[in-house]
């Protein structure tokens, strides 16, 4: 290829060239291309995305400062400011953080623009959608993500630039190379396609094929107008919510032939709900989380809730954390402070165990009535700084 041809190379070629692009899409058997949005029509991908950045993006975060004695709340950091007012002009904390988790599991990245102000400090996380990103490796060592915006929502689109390694923010689901995330999707791309297919051949099923409850059989060939005469008559007396479990008078002979599911049809539904466990199983989600209580009692709901923060999460937590004080904190501040999403802000919905914890920590002096009520929102007490049973 010459100068000139490498001059008007189309920018979209070179893209779809770099790995990160292809990480976006997984071929599937026949060779149809599966991305994020293609599958997230599967309602259990879309279930599962929901259930963990929802559940991520609902949790407390504080950054803390190390001292002498442990650490405290450093309420002026500026990742402070942006988790109470905002990551941007256009989305809250919890906005931000669904959307990074979402972008990361569908697309095996998620990546933010760390905007600074003249001191360095962080003053706006703002969102790049991963398709617009190609990602090249400088001599130095660092990455470099140049962007294509395909629409202008920072820029005139079309707009292309270059940041650099600290001047974003970079999460990636499991990575191959420990540069670029792989996707789900690509990873496990055939059972994606499998839940396609079904998906579609059932929607064509019930597009194209008729499955009646039953049927009438005359003793005798009917007229047209007896054919239409006797449709009406059913429609009338025995369609319609107000018409709901009448019964039918049958007389000259005729016979209802009622039509039960075929064996074909059991074994389609059985195979989409198979698809849907095998789906849960790839994001890591108990059925119960996703609304699947095919195989959940009280009992092991609860159990899979708990195992579902504990290992689920606990995982996207610990990268989120980790990346933001990689990332968004100065060199400085990763030897002084840190940043903590709490999870026990899971309780939130569950009072009864929440007060148990308290209660427990009370007793044992682990926190006092005062640190108990400042959880919970409440102004301290005069007498609330002491441990119960003095000390």
């Amino acid at each position: 290829m010459n100068i000139i041809q490498r001059m008007f190379k189309p920018k979209t070629e070179e893209l779809m060239q770099d790995p990160s692009w292809q990480a976006l899409h997984a071929l599937s058997p026949s060779g149809q291309g599966v991305n994020a949005r293609m599958a997230e029509n599967l309602s259990t991908v879309l279930a599962c995305v929901s259930a963990v950045s929802t559940s991520l993006a609902s949790l407390p975060a504080w950054v803390y400062r190390r001292t002498e004695g442990g650490r405290e709340l450093d309420e002026t950091h500026p990742l402070m400011r942006i988790v109470r007012r905002g990551a941007n002009a256009h989305q809250t904390w919890p906005d931000f953080i669904e959307w990074l988790a979402a972008s990361t599991m569908l697309r095996g990245n998620g990546l933010a623009e760390i905007v600074t102000d003249s001191a360095g400090r962080v003053m706006e996380l703002r969102p790049i959608p991963w398709e617009w990103v190609s990602v090249q490796m400088l001599a130095s060592g660092r990455l470099a993500y140049d962007v294509t915006e395909m629409h202008g929502l920072h820029g005139p689109a079309g707009r292309r630039r270059r940041l650099l390694q600290g001047e974003v923010l970079h999460i990636r689901d499991r990575s191959d190379d420990g540069i670029v995330g792989k996707s789900r999707l690509q990873r496990a791309a055939k059972v994606i396609a499998a839940g396609l297919s079904i998906q579609e051949f059932s929607h064509a099923l019930l597009e194209n094929g008729a499955r009646p409850s039953g049927a009438l059989q005359f003793p005798h060939v009917l007229t047209g107008e007896q054919h239409d005469r006797i449709s009406r008559q059913i429609r009338e007396s025995l369609t319609g919510s107000s018409n709901a479990a009448k019964f039918l008078v049958l007389e000259a002979g005729v016979a209802w032939n009622p039509m039960s599911i075929s064996p074909e049809d059991a074994e389609l539904l059985a195979s989409r709900r198979f698809t849907g466990e095998e789906l849960a199983r790839i994001f890591g989600c108990p059925p119960p989380i996703i609304g699947d209580l095919t195989h959940g009692t009280f009992t092991n709901s609860e159990t899979l809730i708990r195992f579902f923060a504990q290992t689920t999460l606990s995982g996207w937590l610990r990268k989120l954390e980790a990346e933001f004080v990689r990332s968004v904190f100065t060199e400085a501040q990763r030897e002084t402070h840190e940043l903590e999403i709490d999870m026990s802000g899971l309780l939130r919905g569950d009072p009864e165990t929440r007060w148990k914890s308290h209660e427990i920590a009370v007793k044992n002096k682990i926190l006092t009535p005062n640190e108990v009520r400042e959880v919970e929102g409440w102004n301290p007490r005069d007498d609330g700084n002491q441990f119960v049973g003095g000390g």
